[in-house]
């Protein structure tokens, strides 16, 4: 059963640029660990600090075995060193996707 991840985040409003293009890389990383990224959320209205994202594995498992991976894998090393410096804070939901057309 596919697993989807919501990060929510609240960001440094001076490092909203450094966090827009730290996204922009872990996109193409989940990609290339076996996920399916559906993008960052950036503060638009209201809430000026607030971010989501969103990415797919087709399991807890696989899930898993990308935090075991990237954990140590240098570019994503170097992404997870950064991050302090641009968010106060971040949460991490696990959800069960329902897709148009799949059934249970």
């Amino acid at each position: 059963m596919a697993v989807t991840c919501l990060l929510r985040y609240e960001v440094r409003a001076e490092h909203l640029a450094d966090f827009e293009t730290y996204g922009r890389r872990w996109i193409t990383l989940v990609g290339r660990f076996g996920g399916e990224h559906h993008g960052y959320f950036l503060p638009s209205e209201g809430a000026s600090d607030v971010a989501y994202a969103l990415f797919t594995f087709p399991s807890l498992t696989a899930y898993e075995a990308y935090r075991e991976q990237s954990a140590l894998d240098p570019v994503c090393q170097k992404l997870f060193e950064q991050l302090p410096a641009y968010v106060t804070r971040y949460d991490r939901t696990f959800l069960r996707p329902v897709f148009d057309g799949q059934e249970p």
